[in-house]
């Protein structure tokens, strides 16, 4: 079974993700492309079952647009996002893709936010979107 290291910039955070992801997508919103210094940002999710987590975090609490809570995790000393949750849906931890620092992660094969994605992303034709 393939085991993936996700970690922060300095290392002192770091999650070992056993087995394949649910889903790996791409989210356009607001709040992605500011968190991520980015024009959107890409997770792999996992059931939190498949993550062993080691090292401190420090927490940022984000209420969505549907009122839905995420608490996204990042390292205090560099500051890099590495994962987050949900409050609806907490058997699963999504995983920031570019903490892999693996170019031959799995591609996302879903887009959200659509009606917020730059007009100059191109998506692969394989990626589903919604616009919502």
């Amino acid at each position: 079974m393939t085991t993936r290291r996700a970690s922060c910039c300095c290392g002192q955070l770091a999650i070992d993700c056993t087995g394949e992801p649910i889903r790996v997508s791409m989210c356009h919103c607001l709040a992605c492309q500011q968190r991520t210094g980015s024009a959107f940002g890409i997770q792999a999710r996992f059931r939190r079952e498949q993550l062993v987590i080691a090292g401190r975090t420090a927490e940022y609490v984000r209420t969505g647009d549907e009122g839905g809570q995420a608490r996204f995790r990042f390292c205090p000393d560099c500051g890099s996002t590495v994962y987050w949750d949900f409050s609806e849906g907490e058997e699963f931890v999504a995983v920031a893709v570019g903490a892999f620092a693996d170019q031959n992660f799995p591609p996302p094969s879903f887009s959200v936010y659509a009606v917020r994605r730059h007009p100059w992303v191109m998506l692969p034709p394989s990626v589903t979107e919604s616009w919502d």
